[in-house]
């Protein structure tokens, strides 16, 4: 029986993570459930899965939950009490799915404490990669990818010598745009981006998806996550989304993993690994499968991936920059106040603009967190 926290509980991949614990009941137990402002739906949480702790970031929510909440589990709100979540004592596993760059500090917490990690939150190695690997291995902590293409590479490299690995090879869907140049792109709706063709996602993740900068950080994800530089990381559009990453070897080998579009695979993986244990999820018919296409991606039109692979070769705080000014531009798109290929002009001004620190500590990056997020808004006033 494994002990679990779950960082974003309420969100996509943390509902799903409860699916995953509804089917193996005997093997896990939520000790903690973390949110960021949906008490609601935490509540109805708390009373499936009886966590010993629950916390809500937004502190008004958490207000909220503790005057009508009579049960025995404790209730805590604001964002130290989400890092002290964390680093919850009996905890086995920490699930990391918080969205963006909030899950930063409560990785690091929960490395310090010497916690496996299930990673769902990109962001934590695009923005702070070499920390967290190097926290890792202090304190003999595994991170254990839950993307699916991280799960896809992480699979295909188990068992092989890394010295023989020649490049890792990412998958993209194309998303909603695959075909698409910039001005037919230039009056897109909020719910024309939200159409994604293969997953069911959340709304930030798709808006990424759609731009490409999601793949973008994937790429710096996989740098840290499996120590390789960018010039032997290769994107590939596979529109089925059912190859869900490759990893070639130095004998022309290529290894893949396949599987249906269901985040509940690699979740379940990431938990019991490294074990394989039974699951009811949809399985890939191979007679009824009629063709895997594959594309080079257009990074002319989709500039979010070539952005990613400039910021993630610059190192430094750049990935942080780019990450900041995303996740502002992507708010803004979705209150509709901005157009989505604005959304590539101001990246591209946050990282023109910012000062690049070198082997940054993790104020440092909390600093050019900051920057980037106060800078791409006054630039949305523009």
């Amino acid at each position: 029986m494994k002990n679990l926290v779950v960082l974003g509980s309420t969100g996509s991949i943390g509902t799903q993570t409860l699916d995953v614990v509804r089917a193996n009941p005997d093997r896990f137990h939520i000790s903690v459930l973390v949110a960021k402002r949906s008490d609601e739906l935490l509540e109805k949480q708390i009373k499936e899965f009886q966590p010993e702790l629950a916390v809500l970031s937004d502190e008004a929510a958490a207000k909220r939950l503790k005057e009508r909440f009579a049960g025995k589990t404790r209730i805590e709100g604001g964002r130290q009490a989400v890092i002290d979540a964390a680093v919850y004592p009996e905890a086995d596993i920490i699930v990391t799915s918080l969205m963006g760059f909030a899950g930063l500090e409560p990785t690091m917490a929960a490395l310090e404490a010497g916690k496996d990690i299930a990673l769902a939150n990109k962001e934590t190695l695009v923005v702070a990669g070499e920390l967290v690997m190097a926290k890792a291995k202090e304190k003999g902590c595994a991170i254990l990818p839950v993307d699916s293409e991280h799960c896809a590479l992480f699979q295909c490299l188990q068992g092989q010598d890394r010295a023989a690995l020649e490049k890792l090879i990412i998958t993209a869907s194309g998303g909603p745009f695959r075909g698409k140049k910039a001005d037919q792109l230039q009056n897109v709706t909020i719910k024309d981006v939200l159409a994604h063709p293969t997953w069911n996602m959340g709304q930030k993740i798709t808006v990424d998806s759609a731009s490409l900068i999601n793949k973008g950080l994937e790429v710096i994800e996989a740098r840290w996550l499996y120590d390789v530089d960018f010039d032997r990381i290769q994107v590939v559009v596979h529109p089925q989304s059912i190859i869900h990453s490759m990893v070639q070897y130095q004998d022309g080998t290529v290894m893949a993993q396949l599987g249906c579009t269901d985040m509940r695979l690699p979740i379940q993986y990431a938990l019991t690994y490294p074990e394989r244990v039974v699951s009811s999820f949809p399985r890939v018919d191979f007679y009824e499968l009629a063709k895997l296409t594959f594309e080079k991606p257009d990074m002319d039109t989709f500039r979010g991936l070539k952005l990613a692979f400039e910021a993630g070769r610059t190192g430094g705080t750049m990935p942080c920059i780019m990450n900041a000014a995303n996740e502002v531009a992507v708010e803004a798109f979705l209150r509709g106040e901005s157009g989505f290929l604005r959304i590539y002009e101001l990246i591209e001004a946050a990282m023109n603009a910012g000062e690049v620190v070198y082997k940054p500590s993790l104020e440092q990056l909390l600093e050019a967190d900051r920057w980037a997020r106060a800078f791409t808004r006054e630039n949305l006033k523009k």
